[in-house]
């Protein structure tokens, strides 16, 4: 008897899955994805350090400066999901090099502007080429790997990169923030966004004829262009966005503008009612022109993995901006020497993102719920100490050691296990709903930290005090709890290491299976795994 070909969790993406590529170029085009990876995270990390200098050289306001960073996360949430849809559906390898080679060259003319507006406007450009990287990278990273163990590891990888450069998005500000910080004090701010084209532009220019066409084409890609134009959905994913866009916009100005003020009243109660009509919406429509089917939802553990996914970038961002603040502003430490201290953080995480593996050993229930116990013991060291510079060995070294791995582990075995939960067929939107996610909480618990902050400096001591801080971290540690509680109620462990379901129709990478299909799948293969196993073949 022939062995039993080995399972591929992205073979359904093309009708007898593409041959597999040599070691040297799978491992090229992962360093392509990651280094794609890391400049959306660069982008958006490094401007921490150019924000004072960007401030005086432009006139700008407190309020002006927080839409630098605020006007890329928006946009990028925002248009993840729309990303996704034109990933699964059209071609990823287009949409990865379009999103590249765009963030490339917005980021050298940001370099050339020396307006508050335009500024502004060039970086919610950013973050909607930043968007188009992200789902199209994951598309291709399991066509690339379709093997599970080196998938795994390679989605760990991918995230690290992300981790090591990134302070906002991915808190690891290792070498974005570094980075950015010595431009802003040795040259000057403009070379924090000539960097990114710098490194982008050729990116670009390399992956055209490095991606072969094979890893990039769906199952529709030889469908009508009008049908293809048609599962875009794009009704309801314009809806969605508008509604993201609202909602993030009220979330961010609520710490500034306070949260009773009409400014964030307003498109807060509107982005809610428009959620809700897009769900509706949701439901009228075919299943297989739907942007998220309503039963995309009901996926074993995918509700639940989203939830988790609101936690990583809070708790990191919840740091970062807390101790950035400070360290700077109290003890008056320079941007380098901030962004020294901040080593432990992004060493840990990277290292901590090669645990992908673990997963094809250990349930991920076990390994997220032991990433958010470490989350909960690094919270409370931060808020019982961490306002002296005497604190930093006693408190913040091992609280940043002990949060930054839980954070990673939560984070790679999430984005695992999630990937796992739905079609491959999806791998595009689930990336978009994943990310978006993220950006979400991260979105979320930056101005909720930053109204707690406030309410309670404005009765205990003031900024200089570290009573408002530690306020925060009592909210994170209480935000860590509720996570921890409900992966350890809610999370099915009965489909563990089972390879993804299919969509139901072959020809439509937004039709998913049904739930009967997807059981039929999976007892055939387990049937044809104990066949193996009673043969003593390799499966």
């Amino acid at each position: 008897m022939l062995p039993l070909p080995p399972l591929s969790p992205a073979d359904t993406l093309v009708d007898h899955g593409p041959k597999k590529l040599s070691l040297t170029r799978r491992l090229i085009l992962l360093a392509m994805f990651c280094l794609a990876q890391f400049l959306d995270a660069f982008n958006n990390s490094a401007l921490f350090s150019a924000i004072p200098a960007l401030e005086v050289s432009m006139g700008m306001t407190e309020s002006q400066s927080t839409w630098i960073i605020s006007a890329f996360q928006l946009t990028f949430a925002s248009f993840l999901l729309i990303s996704g849809r034109i990933s699964d559906v059209y071609n990823p390898k287009s949409a990865f090099i379009g999103g590249v080679s765009g963030l490339g060259v917005i980021s050298l003319c940001a370099g050339f502007v020396n307006d508050t507006i335009p500024v502004i406007v060039l970086r919610a450009l950013s973050g909607i080429a930043s968007s188009m990287t992200i789902p199209s990278a994951l598309t291709l990273l399991v066509n690339v790997f379709p093997e599970p163990l080196e998938q795994a590891r390679a989605i760990g990888l991918f995230g690290g990169c992300g981790s090591v450069a990134n302070a906002s998005r991915f808190p690891f500000i290792v070498l974005g923030l570094v980075i950015g910080a010595m431009f802003v004090e040795w040259a000057s701010y403009h070379w924090v966004f000539w960097f990114v084209a710098i490194v982008a532009v050729p990116v670009a220019l390399a992956c055209v004829f490095i991606i072969p066409p094979e890893i990039s084409k769906t199952t529709d890609n030889l469908e009508l262009a009008a049908a293809k134009w048609k599962s875009l959905d794009l009704i309801g994913v314009s809806i969605l966005t508008v509604a993201l866009i609202l909602f993030i916009f009220a979330v961010t100005s609520g710490s500034t503008d306070g949260w009773a003020s009409t400014i964030v009243l307003v498109p807060l109660i509107i982005s809610i009612l428009m959620v809700i009509g897009f769900f509706y919406w949701e439901t009228l429509i075919p299943v297989d022109q739907a942007a998220i089917p309503p039963r995309t939802w009901f996926y074993h553990n995918f509700s639940i993995l989203f939830a988790v996914a609101l936690l990583p970038y809070l708790w990191w961002s919840t740091v970062f901006t807390i101790f950035t603040t400070l360290w700077q502003n109290v003890f008056e430490w320079s941007v380098i020497s901030s962004a020294v201290h901040m080593f432990p953080i992004g060493i840990i995480a990277f290292a901590m993102s090669f645990t992908g593996s673990l997963s094809r050993i250990f349930s991920p229930k076990w390994i997220i719920l032991t990433g958010l116990s470490f989350c909960m013991v690094a919270t409370g060291l931060l808020a019982f100490g961490g306002g002296k510079p005497q604190d930093y060995w006693l408190y913040i070294f091992p609280a940043f050691a002990l949060g930054s791995a839980g954070a990673m582990l939560t984070y790679t075995h999430t984005n695992i296990a999630i990937f796992q939960a739905a079609p491959s067929s999806m791998a595009g939107t689930v990336g978009a709903i994943f990310n978006g996610a993220l950006q979400f909480g991260s979105a979320i618990g930056l101005a909720g930290v930053s109204s707690i902050e406030t309410s309670v400096e404005a009765i205990h001591g003031g900024s200089h005090e570290y009573y408002g801080r530690a306020a925060t971290f009592w909210f994170l540690f209480a935000v860590v709890s509720i996570q921890f509680i409900s992966v350890s109620v809610f999370y099915d462990r009965s489909t563990d290491h089972i390879p993804q379901p299919k969509h139901g129709n072959p020809v439509n990478p937004a039709q998913l299976s049904t739930h009967l299909d997807e059981k039929l799948n999976d007892a055939n293969m387990t049937m044809m795994v104990e066949q193996a196993d009673l043969a003593d073949l390799p499966v």
